[in-house]
């Protein structure tokens, strides 16, 4: 560890911002043209409000968030030449509550030897006494030969860390090797320190079908060692951005690294396949001495399993807040909509708003909820109560900007006999979901709300639930935010009928639901947070004053609202 200081203090070199290299972050991703200038009109008509993005530009993945010294950082990958993906750099924000962000010169760009084609994603560690390091994945040549490199404060005195060093000292700190593949060998996690003094951390990495996370371990965090077996594997495909932490058996309070190989505790190991651009997890065991992860057989540990989000939600990365005692979780939402509307709007890319992440009182699955700091931005409030809604009815939900704003339900309902049966075979939500929209009439549901919804409904985005009657006496819970009718544009859009099965215990007969409404997102979280999915739309009527918000049923049985609330959201200040 006096190593680490003696470069924090030696090395007295401040690198030029120079970012005239082009990288290239997997084959998935394509440099989609040539910049134009657009006007004010089309670069303002769908951003968000209070979701973090910068002016302009393409951003995707944050990188490294972390709290120091009273500060909240968050790292993400940015292209400063333009709104398609390429040149990218680490940009930098700071915050004080994780809401408000000011903008920072980017922090680490292609400058030497081992990171001179991109500078890819990693994470940040702290280290008692020291200090942060941030790990990231530096690409050599033109054939994406992926190493893992470390970059350190300039100045760790400075409480917003504007500047950071690559010293050439032990830079990269982990190469392809052995059965590597060197061009799917990438995303650090944060790394650990076992009860055995040694520090541990885990890469990316993808052997022909096969997805794992490596493991390594170092004694000194510069001189680090590819253990014989990776921490857990799959056959899943590519493992883009692992996340792996520790997460208590009762309570919301989070842990942090110094946790990891406990007993009383259980840990989740997180990947983005790069195959599906989903985030999946599992909720499971880690073994300190063998050095073994082991998934709980309550999921499936494959593209069927648990996923963070059921929408569009890719590369996501957790920290530990000491401040609050709380997990942390970003994701990142790209666009659906075509490159040339990026280009011509000048920006594409956006983050969810940050998250509260622990284990449902099940021990089965994670739990998400926005961050308390969010609620700083709720402006006027409107209510509704004892609402009845009979099939085919629509409420509209007046008094509010309804292109944002936050919106919490809780519907009821009187009996579960009208429920539909469930097939056994439909095992695909999202397929389910394409098949019995909002505008297929059921038993119990589909109800809920029709979000950035125009006057009389030429567009609108229903976020609803559907309940299903199984065997033995069981009920399936239909969760969708479904963007088929969001745009009357036909051209150039993605929109999916996102959707994910809700674990809930219907014994109340009651379902909640909160939906962040932010112009070309819907954020939305069901059943306290058990499912969730980020939608992004892009309305041509239900924008701005002209966006409507509406509560809904389609099914025969009876649903009342039970208790609304919903507020307009003020705008944050957001670099």
């Amino acid at each position: 560890m006096g190593l680490l200081r003696c470069i924090a203090v030696f090395i007295l070199v401040c690198f030029l911002y120079v970012i005239h290299h082009n990288g290239v972050e997997g084959s998935h991703i394509v440099y989609r043209g040539l910049q134009s200038v657009s006007t004010d009109g089309v670069k303002r008509l769908h951003r968000t409000g209070y979701h973090f993005q910068p002016p302009k530009n393409w951003i995707n993945v944050a990188t490294a968030p972390m709290y120091h010294n009273g500060v909240y950082h968050l790292f993400y990958q940015y292209n400063p030449k333009g709104a398609v993906w390429g040149n990218i750099v680490w940009a930098h924000s700071v915050s004080t509550d994780l809401i408000n962000w000011k903008a920072l010169e980017p922090a680490i760009y292609p400058s030497k030897s081992f990171d001179k084609y991109g500078c890819w994603s990693g994470s940040a560690t702290v280290i008692p006494g020291i200090g942060p390091i941030i790990l990231y994945t530096g690409i050599v040549d033109t054939q994406n030969t992926q190493v893992q490199c470390y970059a350190i404060p300039a100045n760790e005195s400075d409480p917003y860390l504007r500047t950071w060093i690559k010293p050439y000292f032990k830079n990269p700190i982990a190469v392809a090797e052995r059965t590597i593949n060197g061009s799917a060998f990438r995303d650090p996690t944060t790394a650990w320190l076992g009860k055995d003094g040694l520090w541990r951390m885990l890469v990316g990495g993808r052997n022909f079908h096969i997805g794992m996370a490596h493991l390594y371990k170092s004694k000194d965090f510069l001189n680090w060692v590819l253990a014989e077996n990776p921490i857990h594997s799959a056959k899943t495909g590519m493992w883009e951005c692992p996340d792996f932490y520790p997460v208590s058996l009762c309570g919301k309070k989070g842990l942090d690294m110094t946790s990891v190989g406990e007993r009383n505790v259980k840990h989740v190991l997180k990947n983005s396949l790069d195959l599906t651009r989903y985030d999946y997890y599992t909720i499971g065991t880690y073994s300190s001495a063998q050095d073994k992860y082991v998934p709980d057989n309550t999921s499936e540990d494959g593209w069927g399993g648990l996923r963070y989000d059921y929408g569009n939600f890719y590369a996501s990365k957790s920290f530990f807040d000491p401040s609050t005692k709380r997990r942390v979780l970003w994701g990142w939402a790209n666009e659906s909509d075509a490159a040339q509307d990026d280009i011509k709007k000048g920006w594409a890319g956006i983050q969810a708003i940050p998250r509260m992440v622990w284990l449902d009182s099940n021990g089965k699955q994670l739990v998400q909820w926005p961050v308390e700091e969010l609620n700083s931005l709720r402006g006027k409030k409107v209510k509704m109560g004892n609402q009845k809604l009979q099939k085919g009815d629509y409420v509209e939900v007046k008094g509010i900007t309804a292109a944002q704003a936050d919106v919490e339900v809780s519907f009821s309902f009187s009996s579960l006999k009208k429920a539909e049966e469930f097939s056994p075979c439909w095992k695909n939500a999202q397929e389910l979901c394409g098949k019995k929209g909002s505008k297929v009439q059921g038993g119990v549901g589909p109800f809920g709300l029709l979000t950035l919804a125009s006057e009389k409904l030429e567009e609108f985005t229903p976020v609803f639930f559907r309940i299903f009657k199984a065997p033995h006496n069981k009920h399936v819970v239909l969760m969708c935010s479904d963007a088929s009718s969001s745009s009357l544009k036909k051209e150039g859009l993605y929109k999916p009928s996102f959707a994910g099965f809700v674990d809930v215990d219907l014994a109340d007969k009651k379902l909640s639901l909160r939906s962040l409404i932010d112009h070309s997102v819907i954020e939305s979280f069901g059943a306290g947070g058990k499912t969730n999915i980020l939608s992004r739309v892009y309305p041509t009527l239900a924008i701005k004053n002209n966006a409507h918000l509406f509560v809904f049923n389609n099914g025969t049985e009876p649903i009342k609202v039970e208790t609304l609330n919903a507020w307009s959201m003020r705008s944050a200040a957001i670099n």
